[in-house]
Order: C-alpha cells, then structure tokens, then sequence
C-alpha cells in the first residue's frame, strides 16, 4: 500500500520522505589563454588587426579570448561553461556568442580548459603551474607568480631591483663581500656618475690665474722695451745706467710674482683665518657670512682613496712625481727638478655644519656641480723611490687600480679630507627658504685685496669657500 506523503532511495539504500532533489546547474566560469608577444607587430594582435581590417599571420582561425568546443546543453555535462549572462537560445546563437577563447567546432560535451594569465616561457607558452585540488574535468592553473610592490606602495613601470640579470630574466643575487677590486670599480663609477657628487679640478690657487693678464703682458712688454733702449744706449754712449737701473726693477718684480707663488696660498688661508664668523641666528638673506662649526654627513657620504676614511664630505688624493735630469714628467708642463702632480682625484658633497656661536644647523650646498674652493690641508701618507717601490702593497694596489706605472720613479702620495665630526670654517651667502637655512655659492668673487704688509696680491675666491687643517691630526667631535 502507498504511502501519502512521497519518498524516494538514495543511492546507499535508505528511503527518506521527499521529492528527489532536481541536479542544479553549475555556474559558469570564464578562462583566458596567454597571449604571446607581439612585438608592436598589428599582424600578430589578433582582434587588434581586425580594426584595420588587416589579416592575421596565420589566417586560419581568429583568435579568443577563450576555448569553446561544441554547444553544450544546459543539462549536459560540463568539463567547463562558457562566460555569459542569461540562457543561450540555439547552437547558431552560441556560435556567433563572444566567449573568452578561441571557438572550435565539435560535438559532445563541453570540455574547457582554464589557462593562466601569468608569465611566459622561453617558447611563447603559458608557464604550467597547478596548485590545489582539480575537480569536474577543469584544469585549474595560477595566474603566475604576485608581483612584490615596493615599500612606497607605489607601482612603477620599472623592475623593483636593479643591476644584472641572470639567463631567466630575474636579478642576478649577489651575496658575501666584494673583492677589493670589484669594489673600487663600483665606488669609482657610482661617484662618477652621481649628480650628488662634484668633481673638482687640481688646486684651485694658482698666482697667475689670479693676476690680471693685461696688466701681467703689459709688464713684460714694458721691460723688453727696456732691456732694448738700454742695450742701445750702452752701445752708443757706453752709458749703463738705464740698463742696469732696468735690470734692478726687473729683479725686483721677478722676486715679488717669486714670492707671491710661494705664499700666495698661506696669505690666502690667514685672510679667511681673520674674516669674522657670523652668527647664523642674526645673519640676514643674502648676506655674506664666514661660519665656523662641527660637519654632519648629508645624504650622500663620501670614502677616502688610500686610506678608506669612511663618512666624509670632502676628499683629496694626489699623487706628485719628483723629475729629474732623465726622468719621465709627471704631466706636459713638469719642468725639472720639480715636484709635478701625476694624478689628483677631489670630490665634495652637500652636507651640514652646526653654527658654534648660536647652536643652528645649515646646509651647504656644495654637491651637484656647485663652485667650490677649498683649502684642505694635506697630509704625506707615503714616499716611494725606486729602492723602497715594492715595500707598501697597498700603494702598490691603489697604483694598479688606477692604471699607473712605477717603474723607477719617486713618488709622493697625499691625502687630505674632511670627515664627520670635523671643524671647518666655510664662507658663503646665507639664503633661508621654508625654515630651511643654506649657505650657497655667491654670485661674484669674493677679493682678498691687496696685503701690502706681506707683499702679496689680491687672489678670488670663488664659490663656497672650505677651510680645514689637516683632519689626521685632530680628533673629530662624534656627532
């Protein structure tokens, strides 16, 4: 006898009460195949060459943004669904139906395979890498590896890293410390082309480029025409006295231009020596300013050459050549018995300086090509002669790191710097900008005048102006 109330078997034999429950329709899901590189090519980008009605390189099919094979039926089996919203009414319909791959005709089931969107290989194909469970005939695969964003959380056209890249296209990973050469070449090229860094010149104080030319050529001429008259009138009225009263001024003048190359650079060190220091607190824009006080690191530190003095703002390294009566000249204008520079490596940056009369701090903008004159005491870090040439293998490496020879030469290296925690003196024009209080380049030369009492002649000073003694001797201030 039949019971009122329905019921059905489940598959393991039990009977409960109920309808059977209908089998409900899955849910479709899209996929999308990699598309390879193009390379700018319109032939080779598919839907894009169809705008302009250009045909596609392979011309037998055109290409999806999926794979459909066959019309599957709503009660079917799916392996996968095609993307779309609402029932589709015929297999035509379905056909002409935008999908998200490629169509192929066939009957059957669905069968759609879901590829990923990730990186390529080396051939143009889809990286093949499958995580988690695989179910209903779909294979699920990840859409490559999930980019790393920078700590700025601000996403660049640019890789994260930079530097070499290994065969596969990823950062070449450099671990443990570089050899000294290695690391040498890198510090040598990063302060080469850092804008942060300005290279200068050899010693900014040279006598004649101080003295006006004209009146240096007009001195000259003055005196030929001298020795000329005299020569004549001893010649004529066996008188000597206008050659001989020439010969005395032209003594006398060739012993003052003697002098000043001598003495110019230390008359010019006791002319900033005496400038007054100024007091930041009360130093106006604009205004010139002599400020004395302890140097902090900016953002860009510096590294001696020979002696590896890490965190400073200045370094000096020059390497002198003594010539003698057959030796090689250091440089095309080495006369000899002379000491003449071989090589000189000078650089500077931005960095900060704490007043000591009121307590402030200023950046000085000596980086980035800025104009600067310094007067950095150098130290003699070694003397090499031919007898002793191979007895410092750190000169030695410093010699071959820079390509220079030391074949029987005498050689004298010095090195001057400025490094954290020194005092300097450093003149400039104050400019305040946003609470920001700079000492930078003036817009004209600054004159020592003439010192009438030392016999010495006016020198420029062009730029910021740096003073410091020899930095081996003091002991710097922690900072």
């Amino acid at each position: 006898m039949g019971s009122r109330f329905p019921s059905h078997q489940l598959s393991n034999g039990l009977y409960v009460s109920g309808r059977p429950e209908q089998p409900k329709e899955r849910a479709p899901t899209m996929g999308s195949t990699a598309m390879p590189y193009t390379g700018g090519d319109i032939k080779k980008s598919g839907e894009l060459g169809k705008m302009f009605d250009i045909p596609s390189m392979d011309g037998s099919k055109s290409r999806k943004s999926g794979q459909l094979t066959g019309a599957p039926s709503r009660t079917g089996s799916f392996g996968g669904a095609a993307s779309h919203s609402g029932p589709i009414p015929n297999a035509a319909a379905r056909s002409i139906y935008t999908t998200s791959g490629p169509v192929n005709s066939g009957t059957g089931s669905a069968s759609m395979k879901k590829t990923n969107s990730g990186p390529l290989n080396k051939h143009g194909e889809p990286l093949k890498k499958s995580s988690g469970p695989q179910s209903g005939g779909v294979t699920r695969q990840n859409s490559g590896q999930i980019p790393v964003l920078p700590t700025t959380g601000l996403i660049t056209s640019g890789p994260i890293s930079s530097g070499p890249l290994n065969s596969s296209g990823a950062p070449r990973k450099v671990s443990g410390p570089l050899d000294s050469m290695g690391s040498m070449k890198l510090q040598g090229s990063a302060i080469v082309h850092n804008q942060a860094v300005t290279t200068l010149g050899q010693d900014d104080y040279s006598f004649r480029k101080n003295f006006p030319k004209t009146i240096l050529w007009s001195v000259i001429l003055i005196f030929v025409m001298g020795f000329i008259a005299g020569g004549f009138i001893l010649g004529a009225v066996h008188n000597p006295i206008l050659l001989a009263v020439v010969a005395i001024l032209f003594a006398g003048v060739a012993a003052l231009f003697t002098w000043n190359t001598c003495w110019g650079r230390k008359a010019t060190t006791n002319f900033i020596a005496r400038y007054p220091d100024a007091e930041l607190r009360t130093a106006k824009n604009g205004q010139y300013v002599k400020v004395s006080g302890v140097v902090t690191c900016g953002n860009v530190p510096l590294e001696s050459s020979f002696r590896r003095v890490p965190r400073c703002v200045y370094t000096s390294t020059s390497l002198y050549e003594y010539r003698g009566w057959d030796s090689k000249p250091a440089n095309p204008t080495h006369r000899r018995f002379t000491w003449g520079l071989r090589s000189s490596e000078r650089h500077v940056v931005d960095f900060y300086i704490s007043d000591f009369q009121s307590g402030l701090r200023a950046l000085v903008k000596t980086g980035y090509g800025t104009k600067v004159t310094p007067y950095v005491d150098e130290s003699v870090i070694i003397d090499v002669n031919p007898a002793n040439k191979d007895m410092s293998p750190e000169f030695v490496r410093w010699l071959a790191e820079r390509n220079l020879s030391s074949d029987d030469r005498t050689m004298r290296l010095k090195e001057g710097y400025i490094k954290e925690g020194s005092t300097v003196s450093v003149m400039g024009v104050v400019q305040r900008n946003d609470n920001v209080l700079m000492i930078v380049p003036p817009p004209e030369p600054l004159t020592t005048g003439c010192q009438w009492s030392s016999c010495i002649f006016p020198a420029s000073l062009d730029g910021v102006v740096l003073r410091c003694e020899d930095s081996s001797k003091n002991d710097a201030i922690p900072v």
